[in-house]
């Protein structure tokens, strides 16, 4: 068994994962800026709480998991953020629709719009989400389903 703790051996995991925790970030964030400070902070978190991963085998599905909570407290904080809008946005082609349809995004269930955000968005399949998620493939496959037929409904 390999010693992640040290520097060498843990870039080493790292860097067969680091692409997938950018694009994954970014896909859910939107935001290119908080997708690389997030990535930084699960890197430098990972590394600083190694000793708690018992299996080499799991370091892409626990080190996603530390980005994906990191991730949704990144969600939250952008949920109860207001920025006033300058009236000219408003005045674009299809502008209403877009926002239409992030509002029906933000009523999701947090969990939910995290699937929806890696499958949509990040280009995922199923059983990589379910991969990284610690879920079954058929009930990431059924969530994003519910999700999306609740969206459509609020779309109404």
């Amino acid at each position: 068994m390999e010693d992640l703790k040290k520097p060498e051996v843990f870039a080493e995991y790292y860097e067969s994962v680091y692409k997938q925790l950018y694009r994954f970030a970014l896909c859910t964030l939107g935001n290119p800026q908080d997708a690389e400070d997030i990535v930084g902070e699960t890197v430098m978190d990972a590394f600083a709480s190694i000793d708690k991963l018992r299996d080499p085998k799991a370091f892409k599905g626990w080190i996603f998991k530390i980005l994906s909570n990191k991730c949704k407290r990144k969600l939250k904080e952008y949920t109860n953020k207001t920025v006033e809008l300058p009236e000219h946005l408003f005045s674009c082609e299809g502008m209403e629709e877009r926002i239409q349809v992030r509002q029906a995004f933000s009523q999701l269930p947090e969990d939910d719009r995290l699937l929806i955000s890696m499958k949509v968005f990040g280009g995922y399949k199923s059983c990589e989400i379910g991969d990284i998620m610690h879920m079954n493939e058929n009930t990431v496959r059924s969530r994003i389903s519910r999700s999306l037929g609740k969206m459509r409904e609020l779309l109404k």
